[in-house]
């Protein structure tokens, strides 16, 4: 094979400046393409070429395979990266690379074909010897013989869509009365994020660990196997915190593992770096559920364990080169932990976020992945996954604690994220002691999950203080000439409002008066992003952020955001639906319309599905009534608070 002199990297964001990383550091020339949503994204200034190949929806752009080939062709690459997401595992598209005289970096389309389709996958994995869970593969699609399948299999089942994944088309039923919903919302969903409703059954193995093993293939027929990734804390299907190697994972059970997973790939003639993916159950037994063929996100646990360079062994196997080592020479040192750092929030079921950057700072010490800077901006149009913060140390409690201080230190602000959530986990009894199975989120939901409640009095205190400081104090005067303000602070986490009066004591001292204390303070500000203060005599560095009606704060990795209320019309709040005008909950794209102009609705029937960032929210009708008006179509691009539907609500009759 030719050597690979250019690459086209047909992704976005933090991986296509993973892929470039390495491609520069070998000589290699990189190609971005960009959607006119990433026009000044990372990854375009990154690269040595760049062409725009559409609008920001994914099908204009990213998965528009005609305009990721003409790029190509144009900007003068030899050689296709996929990354992860949008083509990477599109069977159409590597053999397209191909067909077009470009070198595919990844396996070959029959391998990807070959266990793209989760059913085929179990039939071929079940002809290697490989273990799979138990189950029906979907041969007849008919609802009445599913659901006879699954009685067969036995409850609780899981329905699972054969293409696509991420948790999409994805159901657990635990008795049969329930089943023919699960499968219709399974089927459609899996329709409309893959194109396919097809859907196979298992068995639902107990609070199994989710254990993936890194695979490595030359076209020499020669694969190895670079050990474990435990990924078993998940939130609806999605990754969340992903560790290598696995606690508790022996020896032996690596090496059985490890097998199955080379013989799995040897089985299908793979080429390049994959991933199996099993379910280990609470006996030790593990099952095969699928393979990606691709890289993974979570790939860099596995370099730090290694010393490996896994986008480097892909492109080595790309151009026909032999794996440089043996499975022997393999070794596997000390442990590394990933998290995933997500724009979501968790107060408002974890709904996408998008918006600007307003600060983005990362902690020193670990490795971090991401294409956002201060001023970047979060497209509504594209995963919710932003960034990635990957920690190593000589044991796991080293890269725990590691891990913990990143996060603490990493300052966000603009954009509401996950990543309390995320030290929360780190922290949780459970998951220091590690093993943990699947079910790790739903078993610390009381110690992980928390109810939105109002910011300690000292931190209300020290943001009346700081925006008086930054505002240089000339609110309004006191008696006496001593500068004094009033200040409504609302806390736009719990809604409270809080009144404190300011008052300037002495050069960077403040006394604050809130409603039931009064608490000292003195502050100075560093530059624009920090302040240095003492509270009720603990001195510390507080990041900050003083916006447009508002101050952000940082304190123990906690993020505090106040609006200014001092001056706002009082108002009162209502439901947004209550007066039958249904707007939008999250920027996103309509998925489906179910409703018609004159239909008549029942309190609870579904009118809409939003999707954003791989989920789904589905707007409902607040009461009885009819549609009188329907402003969206599927397809239809909205942004948060959008008019979709006005409904005529049909009156409350009095006896």
């Amino acid at each position: 094979m030719p050597t690979i002199r250019k690459i086209l990297v047909a992704n976005r964001g933090e991986v296509a400046l993973r892929v470039m990383k390495t491609a520069r550091a070998l000589g290699i020339q990189t190609v971005a393409v960009y959607s006119s949503a990433d026009a000044a994204s990372a990854h375009v200034r990154a690269a040595d070429m760049a062409v725009h190949i559409g609008e920001a929806t994914p099908s204009a752009s990213y998965l528009n395979v005609a305009a990721v080939l003409s790029a190509a062709k144009a900007s003068g690459a030899d050689a296709v990266h996929p990354g992860y997401g949008f083509l990477a595992e599109n069977a159409d598209f590597a053999q397209a690379c191909r067909d077009a005289g470009l070198t595919f970096i990844g396996p070959s389309a029959a391998a990807i074909n070959a266990m793209g389709d989760k059913a085929n996958a179990k039939v071929l994995m079940r002809r290697a010897g490989v273990p799979c869970v138990p189950g029906d593969d979907g041969a007849d699609q008919d609802p009445a013989a599913l659901r006879a399948a699954a009685a067969q299999v036995g409850y609780p089942v899981m329905i699972k869509a054969t293409a696509g994944g991420g948790g999409r088309g994805m159901r657990i039923v635990t008795a049969a009365p329930e089943f023919d919903a699960a499968l219709a919302s399974a089927k459609s969903e899996a329709a409309n994020a893959f194109g396919s409703d097809r859907v196979i059954l298992e068995r639902v193995i107990h609070n199994p660990r989710h254990i993936e093993i890194q695979v490595v293939a030359d076209s020499a027929g020669n694969a190895i196997h670079l050990g474990e990734r435990d990924c078993s804390v998940q939130r609806r299907h999605q990754k969340v915190i992903e560790e290598a190697p696995g606690v508790g994972i022996s020896e032996a059970l690596r090496e059985r593992m490890g097998a199955a997973a080379v013989t799995a790939a040897l089985a299908i003639g793979y080429e390049g770096v994959g991933t199996l993916e099993f379910l280990l159950d609470e006996g030790g037994e593990f099952y095969f559920m699928e393979m990606n063929t691709r890289l993974q996100v979570e790939h860099p646990v596995t370099e730090a364990i290694t010393g490996l360079d896994l986008v480097k062994l892909q492109i080595a196997v790309a151009q026909g080169q032999p794996l440089p080592l043996a499975q022997h020479e393999v070794r596997l040192s000390g442990h590394a932990i990933e998290v995933r750092l997500c724009a979501e929030d968790e107060h408002n079921n974890f709904m996408p976020q998008s918006g600007v950057f307003a600060r983005w700072s990362a902690a020193d010490g670990v490795r971090v992945e991401t294409a956002v800077s201060s001023g970047s901006e979060m497209s509504p149009y594209y995963d919710s996954m932003f960034a990635k913060i990957i920690a190593y140390g000589r044991d796991r409690e080293e890269a725990r604690a590691q891990l913990v201080a990143a996060l603490t230190n990493t300052v966000v602000f603009g954009v509401k994220t996950n990543k309390a959530l995320l030290t929360r986990c780190l922290e949780h009894p459970l998951f220091v002691r590690g093993g943990m199975g699947t079910g790790f989120l739903e078993a610390g939901r009381d110690e992980i999950f928390r109810e939105a409640a109002d910011a300690p009095p000292s931190v209300v205190a020290l943001a009346a203080a700081a925006m008086c400081a930054h505002d240089g104090n000339h609110r309004q005067a006191a008696p006496l000439g001593r500068p004094s303000a009033m200040v409504h602070l609302r806390d736009a986490l719990s809604g409270s409002v809080t009144v404190a009066r300011v008052t300037h004591t002495a050069a960077n001292h403040y006394h604050v008066a809130l409603p039931l204390q009064a608490i000292d303070i003195s502050l100075a500000l560093s530059g624009n992003d920090e302040l240095r203060c003492t509270v009720d005599g603990v001195s510390s560095v507080v990041p900050y952020l003083r916006r447009d009606g508002g101050i952000d704060l940082q304190i123990d990795g906690q993020v505090h955001s106040f609006d200014d209320v001092t001056y706002a019309p009082a108002s009162a709040a209502v439901d947004g639906a209550a007066d039958g005008r249904v707007r939008a909950a999250m920027n996103g794209r309509v998925a489906a319309v179910f409703v018609a102009n004159g239909a008549a609705v029942k309190a609870g029937d579904p009118l809409l599905t939003l999707e954003a960032m791989k989920m789904e929210y589905r707007h409902c009708a607040p009461a009885d009534g009819f549609v009188s008006g329907l402003t969206v179509a599927a397809g239809d691009q909205v942004t948060t608070g959008k008019l979709l539907i006005e409904l005529t609500l049909a009156l409350a009759t009095v006896p």
